[in-house]
């Protein structure tokens, strides 16, 4: 790309079941989301095109609202609608296109973003009905609402969240204590509705400023485990104060559970107006 090259940046509204594919992010293996989208936006431009996307979603995790953007040298014809319908045409099924938008270069999927908001789908009871697999965490027996809402109050906040997050090992990992854990959690609510044949569907919905690698499945481990009586408040909080008191420890503790992927959902992603 050359200082003369006029760029057109287009940004993708994208809605996923994540089940069959490896996650957000591009594999060696292929048959990850990203590798789908940039196929399909290549067979429109007959160019080869990379996609940003606003963050990366784990194997088995749904999308509602992801958010990425890629760049046209060479200006397409296409207009928004026409942007959707033509993807759409050549996408797998399981991946679909919301939203079309034609942005500014200053916008970025990534680095604009302002928060995140999720949605996580746990199934209560004894029996897991065919149509929540792979889309909720089957638990058999009752959890204790209160103290699930209890725990929600203590990580919601600005807190240094290292003890709520899965180490990559690639080098990009940070150390508790040093700042670049710190998170705001605006929000962490528990919403419930009985279904049919006695079932119960617990949503854990949590908006923040951005997330560890797994932390949103962290924090839902840690609410459901507190729920089953298996892990106490007091405890939770033991974790976030061992940060200063352990920051260089080989012995820092993590939260003992990471929710599976199947009930999460990434719902929207939050952009300056």
């Amino acid at each position: 790309m050359t200082d003369g090259d006029t760029v057109q940046r287009v940004k993708l509204t994208l809605a996923y079941d994540g089940e069959p594919f490896r996650g957000w992010q591009s594999q060696p293996e292929g048959n990850s989301v990203q590798d789908a989208v940039e196929l399909a936006i290549s067979g429109i431009t007959e160019k080869a095109v990379r996609i940003h996307g606003a963050g990366r979603t784990d194997a088995g995790v749904h999308a509602l609202g992801q958010v990425a953007h890629f760049d046209l040298t060479t200006p397409c014809s296409l207009d928004e609608d026409a942007w959707r319908r033509a993807l759409n045409a050549k996408l797998p099924r399981r991946i679909r296109v919301v939203k079309a938008q034609i942005v500014d270069t200053e916008f970025h999927a990534r680095y604009s973003a302002e928060g995140k908001y999720y949605r996580y789908r746990i199934i209560e009871s004894p029996v897991l009905m065919p149509q929540d697999y792979a889309r909720a965490w089957h638990q058999r027996g009752p959890l204790d609402r209160s103290i699930m809402i209890a725990v929600c109050a203590v990580l919601q906040g600005e807190r240094d969240f290292s003890a709520f997050c899965v180490n990559r090992g690639d080098g990009t990992d940070r150390k508790p204590g040093d700042g670049g854990n710190v998170r705001n959690i605006h929000s962490i609510r528990l919403k419930e509705q009985k279904l049919p044949c006695g079932s119960v569907e617990i949503t854990i919905h949590v908006h923040g400023n951005g997330f560890l690698y797994r932390m949103v499945r962290m924090l839902v481990g840690t609410i459901v485990r507190c729920g089953q009586g298996k892990m106490t408040i007091a405890k939770v909080q033991e974790l976030f104060d061992q940060v200063d008191d352990t920051a260089a420890s080989e012995d820092f503790e993590k939260a003992p559970l990471c929710a599976p992927p199947d009930g999460l959902t990434l719902v929207e992603v939050d952009y300056p107006e």
